[in-house]
């Protein structure tokens, strides 16, 4: 770490004037003591289900390691705002952290918006760790400052198609596709349904429920009909929730699995005893597992006399999120995009104390693990069933 050396040439760089635009090679993204970090929330939008608990995470973490003496003695300052997954909101936002509050990386939230923003975000030499995990964002020549900290949503996808593959009994297992038709829910679909091709599971029907729904009867009887073994889930916790509903009604007995926004606390408690026997794919811990990672976590918590009970796995999910930039942070040689991102690419083997799965950078690779759990419902209650694998294990 030589953030020393910065803050010793920051004289010398704020002398120095680049592109209007490029905040994330701008000098006043910093002075020396403070790292500003931009965010884009959905709290009121469609996803914001999970986006407040995930955008709560990201706050507290900063919190916390501002309480505990910064980076190197670095405070982090987070300045975002809502953007209620309005993609035209999100791209106004973006731009006014970056020519207004002059940040030096940037903490997302929506696919559409994400993949929106790629390239100004490479103009601007902005890293951006995102909650999507679109497979799109590991294309390094089109998203050359965007990380993924998680696996995407096709190698969750590929990940339960194997899993399915190696743990169906009787004959060849059929699958359906549940999905809401904006980006996010789009992301992973043909990707999984090429690998269920490959491995020989049969998607036999495909069904688009959107991500607001309360009610989705029609979806599913058409999916009954089809009478799959299994049923992929990409959609958050509401959306998820009215599928189960609906399908305890109709009396389908499929097993579903959601992928990581369908999984969590959240669904349980809208579903109730509908959820039973849900799995889901899990990429950050629960709060209630016995971990190491959740010390300080609880200690910053109880500092606000609350407790692990009061969070849920999406704060979690924003919480770790949060530490890993702020491991690049303290890697990087430079306070500005360029240097966070070539700080970001220095992480190898970043051991999270269980919180979620190891994570490595490169210059060749920004896609951090492919690694995933599964969790079953049981008694109201998701249980990790599964180590950390992949469909490559």
């Amino acid at each position: 770490m030589l953030l020393l050396c910065f803050m010793l040439l920051m004289g010398m760089l704020a002398a120095c004037s680049g592109d209007e635009g490029a905040a994330g090679g701008d000098a006043e993204a910093s002075d020396g003591n403070t790292v500003k970090i931009g965010a884009l929330f959905d709290i009121t939008g469609g996803t914001g289900d999970v986006g407040t608990p995930y955008s709560e995470g990201e706050k507290a973490y900063y919190e916390y390691l501002n309480s505990q003496g910064g980076i190197d003695g670095v405070q982090v300052e987070l300045i975002g705002d809502d953007y209620a997954y309005d993609m035209a909101k999100g791209q106004r936002l973006y731009q006014e952290l970056r020519d207004k509050d002059n940040v030096s990386a940037i903490l997302g939230w929506g696919t559409a918006d994400t993949e929106a923003l790629r390239q100004q975000v490479a103009n601007d030499q902005l890293p951006y760790f995102s909650a999507s995990y679109s497979e799109n964002l590991k294309n390094l020549e089109e998203s050359p400052y965007n990380f993924l900290t998680a696996a995407t949503y096709s190698d969750q996808g590929r990940a339960v198609v194997q899993w399915i593959k190696e743990n169906h009994e009787g004959d060849n297992p059929t699958l359906a596709l549940l999905y809401n038709d904006t980006a996010f829910g789009r992301s992973p679909i043909e990707d999984i349904k090429a690998y269920a091709a490959e491995v020989g599971v049969e998607v036999v029907d495909e069904q688009v429920i959107p991500v607001t729904a309360t009610e989705a009867q029609s979806q599913m009887l058409n999916m009954q009909e089809a009478a799959p073994d299994y049923a992929i889930i990409q959609q958050t916790w509401g959306a998820t929730a009215t599928i189960l509903r609906e399908a305890q009604t109709l009396g389908i007995d499929t097993q579903f699995i959601g992928l990581n926004w369908a999984t969590g606390e959240g669904v349980v408690e809208i579903a109730g005893d509908a959820a039973e026997g849900m799995l889901g794919v899990v990429t950050h811990a629960f709060p209630y597992e016995e971990l190491e990672g959740l010390a300080e976590m609880e200690e910053y918590l109880e500092s606000k006399g609350e407790s692990l009970e009061d969070v849920s796995q999406k704060f979690v999910q924003g919480w770790v999120t949060a530490k890993i930039m702020a491991e690049g942070i303290g890697n990087a040689e430079e306070l500005n995009g360029e240097g966070i991102r070539k700080g970001i690419e220095q992480i190898k083997d970043m051991d999270l104390g269980g919180l979620a799965a190891p994570v490595t950078f490169s210059e060749d690779n920004h896609a951090g693990t492919n690694q995933v759990r599964l969790a079953e419902v049981k008694n109201g209650k998701f249980e990790v069933i599964t180590d950390y694998f992949s469909y490559e294990d």
